[in-house]
């Protein structure tokens, strides 16, 4: 894509678009990838005061450069704290201490449920997914959850094939059934745009298109019939000050120069 004379990817955009929706004073609990890459982004750019915390025990990391897991020495030398697993998720997790959390998914429905276990049916899969790990802990206590996926109807699905992590499980209520703590998925963003839960149904709402994409590529990659706001809105390209920064963030290697 181009804009005003600066060439971007899909992923930078998704990347950018995901940065922007994190708030400055905010907790988030952060993944390896993309939202790594966009925490680490908004840490630099709009909010400083992000605290980011990984799944490995790092309290308030203020990595140099992307972690290559949630094991890379980068993030215990730059946290503010260190602590258990356990700790990670049964003081500051399950009790709802944490503002944001990200997710992807291999399946997603209209009600932004997710599924990362398996591809066809549970007891002879087509594909083993790489499993729940703490995503359904996280879509249950985080305060509002962010996911972030690329749109094709492999992956946004009338109908999971297994319910991973519960986002707003069959409309108005469920959550509140279910005893879950937090708000759920609040944004859904994509390589296309980004979708937001109806207050009243619960279903995901095209909010935003990223620049180039219209309605008809949105439909075209959903498995259901996606509602559209009233007031869509065209996301803003990414800024040569947000491109240069996610760049300089990917070319990172963390090892020292030559000089």
């Amino acid at each position: 894509m181009t804009c005003d004379g600066l060439s971007y990817s899909t992923q930078e955009m998704m990347a950018v678009a995901a940065a922007r929706v994190l708030r400055d004073g905010t907790s988030c609990f952060v993944g390896i990838g993309l939202p790594s890459t966009a925490a680490n982004l908004a840490r630099r750019i709009h909010a400083p005061h992000l605290a980011l915390i990984y799944e490995s025990g790092a309290v308030g990391a203020r990595p140099e450069h992307l972690p290559l897991s949630i094991g890379d020495g980068v993030l215990a030398e730059t946290a503010e704290a260190v602590i258990s697993v356990p700790e990670v998720f049964n003081y500051w997790l399950q009790p709802g201490r944490i503002d944001i959390g990200f997710l992807g998914a291999a399946q997603i429905d209209r009600f932004a449920n997710i599924n990362t276990t398996v591809i066809g049916d549970y007891a002879e899969p087509k594909v083993r997914l790489p499993g729940a790990g703490g995503a359904p802990e996280i879509a249950a206590s985080c305060r509002e959850v962010f996911v972030v996926v690329s749109q094709n109807t492999r992956t946004f699905v009338e109908q999971l094939d297994f319910v991973t992590s519960v986002g707003h499980g069959t409309g108005p209520g469920a959550r509140a059934t279910l005893g879950l703590r937090g708000a759920g998925p609040t944004k859904v963003i994509t390589d296309l745009g980004v979708l937001c839960p109806d207050p009243d149904t619960g279903e995901l709402v095209l909010t935003e298109v990223h620049p180039g994409v219209d309605i008809d590529d949105v439909r075209a990659a959903t498995g259901w019939e996606v509602a559209v706001a009233a007031d869509l809105r065209t996301t803003p390209a990414p800024s040569d000050v947000e491109l240069g920064m996610l760049r300089q963030l990917e070319n990172a290697t963390g090892k020292p120069s030559d000089a």
